[in-house]
């Protein structure tokens, strides 16, 4: 498997230049574009997709830093299956008080909350980021970034949920005033 910074030409760092990864994606997408290999043999074919597949994977690993924070800690050697118990007490408590909160939220149809809410799961992802770089830059605390990329994981799970539940609302929202009488 080739590593993903070389594919880019970065630097192996869990911070990157996002705007510089687009750019490089941008161009080596162009030179495995399909409509480039219309003519070339079926094999040829297979190959440019399969190249094109891994660009896209490669991309969208580098550009996530919960999926970048996993794929360095996998570089390094570190076996993690995708859905560990994390054994955590506070982050746990954390993640109790925010489901319970985006419950009411949920409940009380608080759009202006939910707004808040964002905001708050925002912040702990740039603190969980920020930790998780100084972790991962410490060779001494390598072994705390697992359970920070964990903790990310976690949030962007949040933030899906939160994301669903926004649309829900909006979708909510619309039908009330679509069927309220003019």
């Amino acid at each position: 498997m080739p590593c993903y910074f070389a594919l880019f030409d970065l630097q192996q760092s869990f911070w990157l230049d996002l705007e510089q990864l687009a750019t490089r994606y941008r161009e080596l997408a162009l030179e495995v574009h399909p409509d480039l290999f219309v003519g070339a043999s079926e094999y040829k074919q297979r190959l440019v997709l399969e190249r094109s597949a891994s660009l896209n994977e490669a991309y969208q690993t580098l550009k996530s830093p919960t999926k970048r924070a996993r794929y360095l800690l996998a570089m390094n050697g570190d076996k993690l299956p995708i859905e560990v118990t994390v054994h955590d007490p506070d982050f746990l408590m954390q993640q109790m008080q925010w489901h319970e909160e985006l419950e009411d939220l949920q409940s009380e149809t608080n759009l202006a909350g939910l707004a808040v809410f964002k905001h708050t799961l925002k912040v702990a992802q740039n603190e969980l980021n920020k930790s998780f770089a100084a972790c991962w830059d410490n060779a001494a605390q390598r072994q705390h970034a697992e359970c920070l990329m964990r903790r990310m994981q976690f949030l962007d799970k949040l933030t899906h949920e939160v994301h669903q539940l926004e649309e829900h609302l909006d979708d909510e929202l619309d039908a009330a005033i679509h069927t309220r009488p003019t």
